[in-house]
């Protein structure tokens, strides 16, 4: 088998590593009291420090580590969902209970942060804040929450807002993801009402069709193939979407029923060539559809 090359302890931690230009970064979370209870339906209470790490990526060597205090009330409480974004040589970090934070990748200073559950007048989704923030030119996109603020984009320099839009009751889990279609680039957004396109620089909603998973678990990447994109999630919810090839538009395809499509509540399904391929979360099983109309083939 493979030889471990170096090997480091950390705290508790669902975020996975970026490693960029010899670097590795990493959240995690130092648990100093408190009782981790993995209960779906309801909040633990922790207390503790988020730190964001960083390691020689050939070594394992510490760099430099910021740390603050951090108390968690979250359902599965065992530490950061975000995997750090690094871009232009800044860290951009999201912590469960809503602190964004920019770093120097180089020595690790705060170069800005804020707390978006307090300035937003939100509160932090059951399961935490999951959705891994986007760098796309000089903008920053993250998924927040509160009224008209489901998503905001901020100046990746300075933190400071440049646009807020989209309503829905629960923010959800899914990253922001950016396509381009028709000549257009799209910035989309899936919450637990609908899945959006907006205008990256302005926020202006393109189009908006519904899709509500069960539980507010909008969660997996919608994948897009060609003209068509898919999303699913929890609840038998899932659909095909068409765009439209001319204009910054789109209708559905087709939509799930219990006997066919794939529902991936957790992990984004692949598509390829005429088939999607993926984890179902209501069976368990690893299942092939066609993506012409979501019949499991196998």
């Amino acid at each position: 088998g493979l030889n471990v090359k170096w090997r480091t302890p950390v705290g508790l931690g669902y975020a996975g590593p970026a490693v960029v230009d010899g670097k590795v970064f990493l959240m995690d979370y130092v648990l100093a009291d408190g009782n981790i209870k993995n209960n779906p339906g309801s909040r633990a209470e922790l207390t503790g420090q988020e730190r964001i790490l960083c390691f020689d990526a050939a070594t394992g060597e510490p760099l430099w580590k910021h740390a603050y205090d951090c108390t968690y009330r979250l359902s599965y409480p065992s530490g950061p969902r975000c995997t750090p974004t690094v871009s232009g040589g800044k860290v951009y970090a999201l912590g469960a209970e809503g602190h964004l934070t920019c770093l120097d990748a180089e020595d690790g200073k705060v170069i800005w942060s804020k707390l978006l559950t307090k300035e937003y007048e939100t509160k932090t989704p059951i399961w935490g804040f999951a959705a891994h923030p986007l760098v796309d030119g000089d903008l920053l996109y993250c998924i927040v929450g509160g009224q008209g603020s489901v998503a905001v984009a901020f100046n990746k320099d300075t933190g400071k807002e440049v646009w807020r839009a989209l309503s829905a009751p629960e923010p959800g889990y899914c990253p922001p993801t950016i396509i381009e279609h028709a000549g257009v680039r799209q910035l989309l957004i899936w919450h637990p009402e609908s899945i959006n396109a907006l205008n990256p620089a302005s926020g202006k909603v393109y189009w908006s069709l519904p899709l509500k998973p069960n539980y507010g678990m909008s969660i997996a990447v919608p994948r897009k193939q060609g003209s068509y994109l898919f999303a699913s999630g929890i609840g038998h919810a899932g659909a095909m979407i068409k765009l439209d090839d001319e204009k910054p538009t789109a209708e559905i395809a087709w939509r799930g029923t219990p006997k066919t499509a794939i529902y991936s509540a957790n992990s984004t399904p692949l598509l390829d060539d005429k088939m999607m391929y993926g984890t179902d979360c209501q069976s368990g099983a690893l299942i092939g559809a066609r993506l012409s109309d979501g019949e499991r083939l196998w």
